[in-house]
């Protein structure tokens, strides 16, 4: 039989954020595609349960959790050490954690607010991302996958430097791709509209912003973290060997409609 291009057979995943949401769906879609999965997030029971649910489902082994808070830049790296010691070379990186402390206008977030956004959704990027570069050097072959945001594209009244940090993400990927790509290594992005997760609360909770997306997305909806995860299966794959350095939009059609 051919093998499918989508096959993750014999390859290890680190996901950070993994134990909810976005990441946690993106765990479960890696692992059904053979993929053997590290998910991590800054509390161990919490990645402990999703590793044991994925592990229920594909065999013992598949996922292990190894608990990392992306502004410790040595929890980082236990994260990727504890990975190549369980499970061996990291073969892709999905980073999907992020904050966002603050909501409302520029004008009253503080320095600390904006130096933390800064600090956990670019800088540690950066950081994980070296981290596992020399184990896809040796493979010839890796795929690095940043979730940011259409937020990236866009102007906003709320979270302004949260968009800011995100817009940084796609050049990121941009500068890491040019990089990177002589090595076989991939980096792109992926940029998700409104998607019901526990981080977005604050918007999908609210019925006035509710009113507004809906209103403005084709789709006339939000989006939902398993809708996410299939892109993320796509760039890690090798149904995407020769795309790298650019972001996928998912978003239910909200930055190609017109304002109504």
């Amino acid at each position: 039989m051919t093998k499918s291009s989508f096959d993750l057979t014999g390859r290890v995943a680190i996901i950070t954020g993994s134990s909810r949401g976005i990441g946690a769906a993106t765990a479960r879609k890696l692992a059904a595609q053979g993929a053997k999965v590290v998910i991590s997030s800054r509390k161990q029971d919490a990645c402990d349960a999703v590793a044991a649910e994925i592990n229920a489902e594909h065999g013992d082994g598949t996922a292990i959790a190894v608990s990392a808070s992306i502004s410790r830049k040595e929890d980082l790296q236990n994260l990727v050490d504890q990975t190549r010691a369980q499970l061996g070379p990291v073969d892709i990186l999905v980073c999907n954690a992020a904050s966002n402390p603050y909501y409302g206008p520029m004008s009253g977030i503080s320095d600390d607010q904006f130096r933390k956004i800064l600090d956990n959704n670019i800088l540690s990027n950066h950081w994980l991302i070296q981290m596992v570069i020399p184990d896809m050097r040796t493979a010839g072959r890796g795929s690095v996958v940043i979730i940011s945001s259409i937020g990236g594209l866009q102007g906003t009244g709320s979270i302004g430097v949260y968009n800011i940090s995100k817009a940084a993400d796609f050049q990121l990927a941009r500068n890491l791709a040019v990089e990177l790509g002589p090595d076989n290594i991939r980096v792109n992005c992926i940029a998700p509209g409104l998607i019901q997760t526990d981080m977005a609360r604050a918007l999908w909770e609210n019925e006035q912003v509710m009113g507004h997306i809906r209103s403005v997305t084709p789709m006339r909806r939000i989006g939902q973290p398993d809708e996410i995860a299939g892109a993320a299966v796509f760039l890690a794959s090798d149904a995407s060997t020769y795309i790298t350095g650019q972001s996928i939009v998912i978003d239910g059609g909200t930055t190609i409609a017109a304002a109504l």
